[in-house]
C-alpha cells in the first residue's frame, strides 16, 4: 500500500495489542482504547467516514444503521464468526462486503463446550464454591456433594458444524454416546469417526438424551429453536449446555423448568438479553442447578490474536483489489 493514502480503519473495541499494533502500522486504525461499548450515534458517526468498520458481538449493525453509512464504507471487516447482528443483505445492497473470522475458534469453543458439559453433572462450582464460602468445610464424606458422570450418557449436538464436530470429538473420548440434528446429514466417514448417530427430527432427539449441546448459528430460523414445547420434551435427569448464542433457547422457559425440577441442570456461556442476565438464573446458579459463564467460550489469548489477524488479511485483500477470503453471503446467514 506504498504510496496510497491509508484506509480509515475504526475499530468498536479494545482488541490485543499486537493486533492493534499491526493494524496501526498497516492502516489509519481508530481505536477504542476505553474499551466500552460505542454508543448509537458513535455507530453512526463512524460508518459516516470509516472506510471500513470493525466491530464485534456488542455491536447492532442493522440496516437503519447501514442506511446511514458514509460513501467510503465498502467493508464491515467482523471481529468474530458470528454475523447475527450485522444485517449482511442491507449491506450488499449498498454494495459494503461484510467478512468474518471463521475457523480460528473452533477448538476454543469446544473445550468451553467440554468444560461446562462436565461442570453441571459434577457439580464444580458448587464445590469451589464450599471452600470459598462463609461455612468451614467438614471434611469428605461418602455421600456428600454426589453428581452425576458422564460416561456412557447419550449427547444429542444440536448443529454438527466445525464446533459441533470438535464438541463431538471431544465428548466422545470422554466416552459419550454421539447423536447429532443438523440440517443435513455430515459426510458418512465423518459418522462412522465418531459412531455418531443422526437425528432427521430434533424433537425425537431431545427426548432421548441425557445431555444436550447447543452448537448452531442464531439465525431467524433458529431463534428459540429450543421452545417451551421442545425444552418439555427433555428427559427430568438431562442436562442442558449452550455456547452458541443465547436467543436459541426460550430463557424463560428454560428457567421455569429448572425452578419446577423438570431439568436436572444448564451450563450457559451466552444469553438471551446479553449482556443483562435474568436474575432467575443468578438464583439458580446460587442454587447449583445452573453454571454461567459471561461469554467466554473463545476467550484465549490465542484466539483473539488469530482473530484479529484474520481480520487484517481480510481488510488487506479488500484494500489491494482482491476478494476477501472470508466474505459472508447473503443467502448463507
Amino acid at each position: 500500500m506504498a504510496g496510497r493514502k491509508k484506509p480509515l480503519v475504526v475499530i468498536t473495541r479494545k482488541l490485543p495489542d499486537q493486533v492493534e499494533t499491526r493494524m496501526r502500522e498497516l492502516f489509519d486504525a481508530r481505536l477504542n482504547v476505553d474499551d466500552r461499548p460505542m454508543s448509537q450515534p458513535e455507530l453512526v458517526a463512524a460508518v459516516k467516514e470509516a472506510d471500513v468498520l470493525v466491530p464485534t458481538v456488542t455491536d447492532t449493525i442493522d440496516a437503519a444503521l447501514i442506511e446511514q453509512a458514509g460513501p467510503n464504507l465498502k467493508l464491515i471487516a467482523n471481529f468474530g464468526n458470528g454475523v447475527d447482528k450485522i444485517d449482511v443483505t442491507a449491506a450488499a445492497k449498498r454494495g459494503i462486503t461484510v467478512t468474518n473470522t471463521p475457523n480460528v475458534l473452533t477448538e476454543d469453543t469446544a473445550d468451553m463446550a467440554m468444560a461446562l458439559m462436565l461442570a453441571v453433572p459434577r457439580r464444580l462450582t458448587e464445590g469451589a464454591s464450599v471452600l470459598t464460602g462463609d461455612k468451614k468445610w467438614a471434611g469428605w464424606s461418602p455421600t456428600w456433594m454426589l453428581g452425576r458422570r458422564i460416561g456412557g450418557k447419550r449427547l444429542g449436538i444440536v448443529g454438527m458444524g466445525r464446533i459441533g464436530t470438535a464438541v463431538a470429538r471431544r465428548a466422545k473420548a470422554f466416552g459419550l454416546s454421539i447423536h447429532y440434528h443438523n440440517r443435513h446429514r455430515v459426510l458418512q466417514s465423518v459418522e462412522d469417526e465418531l459412531e455418531a448417530t443422526y437425528w432427521e427430527s430434533l424433537d425425537q432427539m431431545l427426548a432421548r438424551m441425557d445431555i444436550i449441546s447447543i452448537n448452531c448459528p442464531s439465525t431467524p430460523a433458529t431463534f428459540h429453536l429450543l421452545s417451551a414445547r421442545r425444552l418439555a420434551l427433555m428427559q427430568p435427569h438431562a442436562y442442558l449446555v449452550n455456547i452458541a448464542r443465547g436467543d436459541i433457547i426460550d430463557e424463560d422457559a428454560l428457567v421455569k423448568m429448572l425452578q419446577d425440577g423438570k431439568l436436572a441442570g444448564a451450563a450457559l456461556d451466552v444469553f438471551e438479553h446479553e449482556p443483562a442476565v435474568n436474575h432467575k438464573l443468578l438464583k439458580l446458579a446460587a442454587r447449583g442447578k445452573v453454571v454461567l459463564m459471561p461469554h467466554m467460550g473463545s476467550a484465549t489469548i490465542e484466539g483473539r490474536i488469530d482473530m484479529g489477524e484474520k481480520v487484517i488479511i481480510n481488510i488487506r485483500a479488500h484494500v489491494d483489489g482482491h476478494r476477501p477470503p472470508d466474505r459472508v453471503l447473503p443467502l448463507r446467514t
